[in-house]
């Protein structure tokens, strides 16, 4: 079975982090394996609180799974500060981890700030360079290269200075733009790939990013390509996000196993 690992914080509410990591990495078939970084106190409305764990334990959790299980790839999400960013770009080169999925989570669904301001620039320096793919939305993508979030900026620019960080791929997600499609582009420094989907009239898209991103590195883990496993994924989240999980009061979470079976 292939395994694939999430570095990431907890979600209580279980639609995003490392339980939306655990659920995607399942519905494909794959042995997920977990590295949690902070615990966050979060429902649908949104993250009340949150505490990070030590550096200490980080390290610890990430020498013990590395050095027992194969992982075919792994992917990162909230990290929440800079030491943090540090110790698991250390571990990723101590143990040559590789097809990393970077999710460089800075903003909740809800609006929280998940992301210490000092840390973007630790991200920017120790940790994109290791990855194989980023998967910025579309306002990570603008603090990442130092544009206002207000600001009108192509896809294709955003593409294009993000590969300069140092990532094998960039994958911009245009969730946030407005219009019929949702456009998703994917950059390897020679050839933008986009990817169009239906835009889903929705607030319940709580977890999409994390799930996304998760659904890329269970893909990798399984052999496909960068170009495939992107292409299979945004099916896999558009489908998710059709379907859907009314559960809270608040922004809902993605149906993760919309695909496997639907609900009566």
């Amino acid at each position: 079975m292939k395994q694939a690992l999430t570095i990431a914080g907890s979600d209580s509410g279980g639609g995003a982090g490392i339980q939306a990591d655990l659920k995607t990495m399942t519905a494909f078939g794959v042995y997920g394996a977990s590295v949690i970084t902070a615990v966050t106190a979060q429902n649908t409305l949104g993250v009340q609180s949150f505490e990070t764990v030590s550096i200490d334990l980080v390290a610890k959790q990430l020498d013990s799974v590395l050095s027992d299980l194969n992982f075919s790839a792994a992917k990162t999400g909230m990290l929440a500060t800079s030491q943090i960013i540090k110790v698991v770009a250390k571990k990723v080169k101590e143990y040559q981890l590789e097809n990393l999925v970077v999710d460089p989570v800075m903003v909740a669904t809800s609006g929280d700030i998940l992301l210490a301001k000092e840390a973007i620039a630790t991200i920017k320096e120790e940790l994109i360079p290791l990855a194989k793919v980023i998967t910025p939305n579309l306002n990570e993508a603008k603090v990442l290269i130092g544009r206002d979030i207000a600001e009108e900026v192509s896809l294709e620019l955003l593409a294009s200075e993000l590969h300069k960080l140092g990532s094998e791929y960039v994958l911009v997600k245009g969730g946030h733009q407005v219009g019929e499609n949702a456009i998703d582009l994917l950059y390897d420094g020679v050839e933008f790939i986009e990817y169009t989907s239906k835009r889903v009239d929705t607030k319940d898209t709580h977890g999409t990013g994390c799930t996304l991103s998760s659904a890329i590195a269970s893909n990798l883990a399984l052999g496909y390509d960068v170009k495939e496993a992107v292409k299979r994924s945004k099916k896999y989240i558009t489908e998710a996000i059709k379907a859907g999980c009314n559960v809270g009061n608040g922004n809902n979470p993605v149906n993760h196993f919309a695909m496997v079976y639907s609900f009566e």
